[in-house]
């Protein structure tokens, strides 16, 4: 029974430690597609923790039409990286297509979790205090616009409640069970677990 508990603690440890990382990525990718500030404390720390990996990626792939593809491959690479540690720890070597579509779900997942919380966040943040200028609500403010701008269109507020959030959160949560959960179940069974 120790070896379970063993990998179990393994599994947990990967998933956080790559998991973070890879948000951290995520967010650095992020930041540079919504055009945010990098010179507040917030993006300064990102572009140090991901600029290692980054600068030597970018030598090998150059961005193209605003994307920075060194952040895209470093951030699919450390998914494939966690998913065959994962497998791995259980004993078993996943075939490269059911890794490929773990990944990919797996990402898909941080980015609508990512959404649902920095959502939350500038809301509660919006309460306490609205009017003050914070780098950090400017930053989640950035991020989710983009979302929350066409949601407006569709549900404009009413009674000076902005409803926008709940309808992006509630797209969101339909998304990840329609598309991002078969995607893991599809990945699990072409990578031979499950």
């Amino acid at each position: 029974m120790t070896g379970g508990y063993l990998s179990n603690a393994g599994v947990y440890l990967v998933d956080f430690v790559v998991g973070l990382y890879m948000l951290v990525v995520l967010l650095r990718l992020w930041f540079q597609l919504v055009r945010a500030d990098f010179h507040n404390p917030v993006s300064q720390t990102i572009v140090m923790l991901t600029n290692p990996p980054l600068l030597w990626l970018r030598k090998l792939i150059p961005g193209l039409w605003g994307i920075d593809w060194a952040a895209v491959v470093l951030l699919f690479g450390l998914g494939l990286a966690k998913q065959y540690l994962v497998y791995a720890m259980l004993g078993v070597v996943p075939r490269l297509v059911g890794a490929l579509l773990l990944t990919t779900a797996d990402i898909l997942e941080l980015i609508g979790y990512t959404l649902m919380v920095t959502i939350f966040v500038r809301i509660i943040l919006s309460w306490i205090s609205p009017q003050t200028y914070n780098p950090i609500v400017h930053l989640l403010r950035g991020i989710t616009e983009p979302f929350l701008a066409p949601a407006r269109r569709l549900l404009p507020a009413m009674g000076g409640l902005d409803l926008s959030p709940v309808l992006v959160v509630l797209g969101l949560g339909v998304a990840l069970r329609l598309v991002v959960q078969p995607l893991f179940d599809y990945g699990r069974a072409f990578s031979g677990f499950g």
